[in-house]
């Protein structure tokens, strides 16, 4: 047996030698590897949290998406017994108010609360462990208040990244199927028609409809006016404009009972029709501006778009500005409510979690009233869109600042 053992041995002995003899090549790449890729162990999770992180992540993650699901819960109870009387009088399909409408309903008013669904998680979880003398513990073994801090932030940024991406790419889509179920089944009056619309859709190019008829995609009172060193070469009237729908071109209109005058100098060239295909630099929803329409546009359609129109004049683009900068300014307010909760309710103190609940609710909604007060101002008394996005922020970081140096050390 032993002698069975022995060749066993001298026979791995052999592989491993011939091994190194004839890869020593690939050791030493290998090791080269190694030596240069060596900076990629800081990018080892593990080297900057420990058990403890991972607990308070997971912890504070759970109760954001329990807070979501309860408040959600309820929320929908509500709206179901305050719309049950519309969806039946309009005959609304069980399948559209499930799919259509609170599957859309429910993404929409978690992102938009979500300011409130952080404080609650973060003071709900915070306050047990401050309760339980965990925080006092953990202080006390030597672990200093800013690197409790640390998975507090992380929890954090993966809910600012969360909230910016369905606020910016996924919810627009759906708030376009929610809308149209509204108009549909709950009676709500889309504006489908526009009076007097002028803007420019080129460089020296004024377009100008009397009454126009979102429904039917249709303008009356048409005409356009070409400008070359400001002097008017060109001056086109139509009494019907039609926007084609099923053109490959995003621009392609059809005039009816079409005059243009080309003016050259002191000629004048009149030319008319019946008809024309025509491609003109507007779509209908430059035209129609509807209560809502800016929270249908993705991220990248709403910079698009408000570009577009500040290049032809328009000046309402406002709450689109608004629209835009308030979707980043809310993604950074996880790090700001949760420097507050956290600071708030890691001391233990008489009332509890109850005092520390309602706190944060009254934090959380004063948030989101200045949100709306500010986005008001921005749009009816000229406040800077940008300013008006982030004034909430810039106010609660003042109040986050106070109330981390009031926080235990």
């Amino acid at each position: 047996m032993k002698t069975k053992n022995i060749r066993r041995f001298r026979k791995v002995l052999k592989a491993a030698r011939w091994i190194r003899i004839h890869f020593a090549w690939l050791f030493v790449a290998l090791a080269w590897l190694g030596r240069r890729l060596g900076w990629m162990k800081y990018l080892n999770p593990a080297r900057y949290l420990k058990i403890l992180d991972w607990y308070i992540i997971k912890k504070f993650i759970g109760t954001y998406f329990y807070s979501i699901a309860l408040i959600i819960s309820i929320s929908i109870v509500f709206d179901i017994n305050e719309n049950l009387a519309k969806f039946t009088q309009y005959h609304a399909p069980l399948k559209a108010i499930v799919v259509d409408y609170y599957m859309n309903f429910v993404p929409y008013f978690a992102n938009l609360f979500s300011p409130l669904f952080v404080f609650i998680a973060v003071i709900f979880f915070t306050s047990k462990l401050a309760g339980n003398s965990e925080v006092i513990s953990m202080l006390a073994a030597g672990v200093s208040f800013k690197r409790l801090m640390r998975p507090y932030m992380i929890s954090a940024a993966i809910i600012s990244v969360m909230t910016f991406f369905l606020g910016a790419y996924v919810i627009p889509k759906g708030t376009i199927i929610r809308q149209n179920f509204e108009t549909m089944y709950k009676n709500k009056k889309k504006n489908t028609s526009a009076e007097n619309v002028q803007l420019q859709v080129g460089k020296g190019v004024i377009a100008y409809i009397q009454h126009y008829d979102n429904n039917l995609k249709k303008g009356y009172g048409f005409c356009l006016d070409k400008f070359e060193d400001k002097k008017l070469v060109s001056h086109m009237t139509a009494s019907e404009i039609q926007y084609d729908t099923i053109s490959d071109s995003k621009y392609h209109w059809k005039a009816r009972n079409w005059r243009i005058r080309q003016l050259k100098g002191m000629r004048e060239t009149i030319t008319s029709g019946s008809v024309k295909d025509t491609t003109i630099m507007m779509e209908p929803t430059d035209l129609v501006f509807s209560k809502g329409q800016q929270e249908t546009f993705t991220s990248p359609q709403l910079k698009d778009y408000i570009s577009k129109q500040i290049d032809r004049g328009s000046g309402n683009v406002v709450q689109y500005e608004v629209e835009y900068h308030k979707r980043i300014a809310t993604s950074f307010a996880s790090f700001i409510l949760t420097t507050i909760g956290l600071s708030l309710s890691s001391r233990k103190r008489k009332g509890g979690m109850g005092m520390y609940l309602g706190i944060g609710l009254a934090l959380s909604f004063t948030y989101i009233m200045l949100q709306t007060v500010s986005s008001t101002f921005a749009i009816n008394a000229d406040t800077p869109p940008m300013l008006a996005a982030w004034i909430p922020n810039i106010i609660f970081t003042v109040v986050a600042y106070f109330c981390y140096r009031k926080a235990p050390n």
